[in-house]
């Protein structure tokens, strides 16, 4: 009973702590000692480096130095983790040895894990702040495409600095995940790399100069002939994807676009694009072809951006996989927030 009394004498702090490459970002709230949360402040700031530095963690003291009730987040980075469509720990080796990880059930349908040996190297390394949770990226992915489950046979994929979440649903059922290194290259691919050579140019004024080729006129009236000739194959698969796109989601996504933001890919974005691109399309062909997930055509895809990607990758996705793609912004760090005020409240 004293305990309950002095909670609510105290605001409580969330730090939220997200690795971004070779920097760090970290997001903070100071909440109501009741609740529902009250949030009374908020802060964002990113440190060029992705160790716990003195100046990192005197920024996390000045926040957590006025109450006792703080609580320290943070996204696993380790490459050994995923998520498993089952919770039957019987079946759990069906799809991955977990001998060596530790896992949790999830909605009841699903498991996700992480390298106990990565696990404890994040805490050792977080040791002289402490932390409360580690989170899942497939928990937050979940969470936040919660509204869009219930699709049938739907992808959901979250984007990071230096990796990819990617989640499969088929009726709020978890179908198949991975976890995609944004440093590793499939080898089927040869531009996935994202190296591309300096010479390479975007624009197309170096292209063939049509003006050069000579036509003559009846040539020429034929292939106008042509133009004229609609290919039905075509039109009836555009009716039969525009009868499963998501209205609701492509209005959000269009208020979401930042404004003044032209769309147009720089070399390093285009590179960067078409590596998630090209990682995406490998996961999805594993998923297709291996015969120990339910497969079938993915309709939907939705994804949550958190570092900003260009319109390339959108348009990699609609014309190489033909699905339908709408992309919401997600402040990955304050999704994390959400998720520990929700394990304080449980």
């Amino acid at each position: 009973m004293l305990e309950r009394l002095l909670e609510t004498l105290y605001n409580k702090v969330f730090v939220n702590i997200l690795l971004e490459g070779s920097r760090t970002q970290v997001y903070i709230e100071v909440c109501s000692g009741n609740t529902p949360f009250e949030v009374l402040e908020n802060a964002h700031k990113s440190f060029d480096t992705n160790v716990l530095s003195a100046e990192l963690v005197a920024y996390i003291q000045s926040f957590t130095k006025e109450t006792p009730y703080f609580y320290i987040a943070i996204l696993d980075t380790s490459l050994e983790q995923g998520a498993i469509p089952t919770c039957d720990k019987k079946r759990l080796a069906y799809y991955h040895d977990v001998s060596a990880c530790e896992y949790k059930c999830s909605a009841d349908n699903w498991t996700f894990f992480t390298s106990k040996s990565d696990l404890y190297a994040l805490e050792k390394k977080y040791h002289k702040v402490g932390l409360d949770f580690v989170f899942s990226p497939f928990t937050l992915l979940a969470h936040f495409f919660k509204d869009k489950q219930h699709a049938n046979f739907v992808m959901f994929v979250l984007v990071e600095t230096a990796a990819i979440s990617l989640m499969i649903f088929e009726n709020t059922r978890l179908v198949f995940a991975d976890y995609l290194d944004m440093h590793h290259i499939p080898e089927e691919d040869a531009l996935s790399s994202g190296e591309l050579d300096d010479d390479f140019d975007l624009d197309l004024e170096d292209s063939i100069d049509l003006e050069g080729i000579d036509v003559d006129a009846q040539e020429m009236e034929m292939i106008d002939d042509f133009g004229d000739i609609e290919d039905l194959d075509s039109l009836e698969e555009i009716d039969e994807f525009s009868e499963h796109k998501d209205i609701e989601e492509e209005l959000l996504e269009a208020v979401q676009e930042p404004e003044g933001s032209s769309g147009v890919a720089t070399k390093d974005s285009f590179n960067e694009d078409y590596r998630r691109f090209a990682l995406i399309q490998s996961a999805v062909g594993h998923y297709y072809k291996d015969e120990r997930y339910a497969s079938s055509f993915i309709e939907n895809v939705y994804v949550a951006d958190g570092v900003g990607m260009s319109s390339e990758f959108k348009r990699y996705l609609e014309e190489e996989m033909f699905v339908n793609v709408y992309i919401r912004q997600a402040d990955i760090a304050m999704e994390m927030c959400e998720l520990a005020k929700m394990e304080f409240e449980a």
